[in-house]
């Protein structure tokens, strides 16, 4: 049957693709031409719009889109106490059907005490909690702690600042758990936290690039897993959290490959989370056989339909493709859902907004179908 609370049957991940004149509002705001109040008002109008497109849809839940970021995690992890951005730029090599592409996203370096002075993203939760309609439950998606320390690593962190990488830890996780309370103090009763990492270590590739860095490839899924759990230590109430995990996504592009095999008995078992976003949209994401590790007490949505183009899945290809994750996990645990967002940085994929939409009715419709 269809769910009253979150995650519902058909579910987003969160960002969506931006209009154009918000894009154009953001370089306007860089050369100067308007100020912040001005670039806050075309964003308000813009989510407004995005708010009732998600309700069109049909969809239960509501983000802002991410309108107001440039970058699904960065905006978020440059605002803890102790972060800045590094002079240098990342290299993260992404690929897509027509061959790689590099994504140059500033670096980040911890050169101060992490912790927390203001409610990330606080403001802009409070204005979607005031605009979504009855019935419709808002939904805050932040970065997991476990990014701050993908992105970087030990290289990233100050020495003099953190000789004990358990330090480190420590005092990041006690800035998600301090964010938490916060937002929930707000109203949020949704959260989502994303983590490319736990499903880029499925990848050999990429276990080989954490253990050229110096880590235990083999066992960094499992600090992670423990550190996130220490970041959701003594959540409030009523809080429904769910973690999202994707291989990379930046304008139809990918970073890694590979089915959740390898971290799926940790990830599934031992993360204290109430629902798990994956992405399952193709072959790169391997089989639904990981899924018979999922606990009876917990969800998984299913991100069956792709954000990387346009053209329209086959409703009944869909339903087959829930038959087959069926064999593994109970239905009344699955949920449906895109792979990924629509626009993770503010370049967003290659759809319009009406193929967006187009398919996040149809996993309304075929949810309806499917659980009645």
């Amino acid at each position: 049957m269809l769910r009253d609370s979150p995650p519902f049957r058909a579910d987003h991940v969160g960002s969506l693709l931006r209009p154009r004149h918000l894009l154009q509002a953001r370089e306007d705001r860089a050369a100067g031409k308007i100020d912040d109040a001005g670039l806050r008002g075309i964003e308000d109008r813009a989510i407004e719009d995005v708010i009732a497109l998600q309700r069109e849809a049909g969809l239960r839940s509501a983000t802002d889109g991410e309108f107001r970021r440039g970058s699904w995690h960065m905006d978020f992890i440059y605002r803890l106490d102790g972060v800045s951005k590094a002079q240098d730029n990342l290299a993260v090599h992404f690929k897509n059907a027509s061959g790689e592409l590099d994504f140059t996203p500033a670096a980040l370096k911890v050169d101060g005490k992490l912790g927390l002075s203001e409610t990330i993203f606080g403001d802009d939760f409070t204005f979607l909690r005031d605009h979504v309609a009855d019935g419709v439950t808002p939904k805050l998606t932040m970065p997991s702690p476990s990014m701050v320390h993908y992105r970087g690593g030990a290289a990233a962190i100050d020495p003099d600042v953190y000789t004990d990488v358990e330090d480190f830890w420590a005092d990041l996780t006690a800035a998600y758990r301090e964010q938490v309370r916060r937002v929930h103090d707000l109203g949020c009763r949704y959260l989502q936290l994303d983590d490319t990492s736990l499903a880029y270590l499925n990848d050999p590739e990429q276990r080989r690039a954490m253990a050229d860095r110096g880590e235990d490839s083999e066992h960094l899924h499992e600090a992670y897993i423990r550190h996130l759990n220490e970041a959701l230590a003594g959540r409030p109430d009523g809080l429904t959290v769910t973690t999202h995990m994707c291989r990379g996504n930046f304008r139809d592009s990918w970073v890694a490959e590979g089915g959740y095999d390898f971290v799926a008995e940790a990830l599934f078992n031992q993360l204290e989370v109430d629902g798990f976003f994956l992405e399952y949209d193709d072959e790169r994401s391997g089989t639904f056989e990981p899924l018979r590790h999922v606990p009876a007490d917990k969800l998984v949505v299913l991100g069956i339909v792709t954000t990387k183009h346009g053209e329209l899945e086959s409703k009944d290809a869909l339903k087959a493709r829930l038959d087959d994750a069926s064999k593994y996990v109970d239905l009344d645990q699955v949920c449906i859902s895109p792979q990924c967002g629509f626009s993770s940085t503010f370049e967003g994929n290659s759809l319009s907004v009406d193929q967006e939409k187009a398919k996040l009715a149809l996993l309304v419709e075929l949810a309806d179908e499917v659980w009645g």
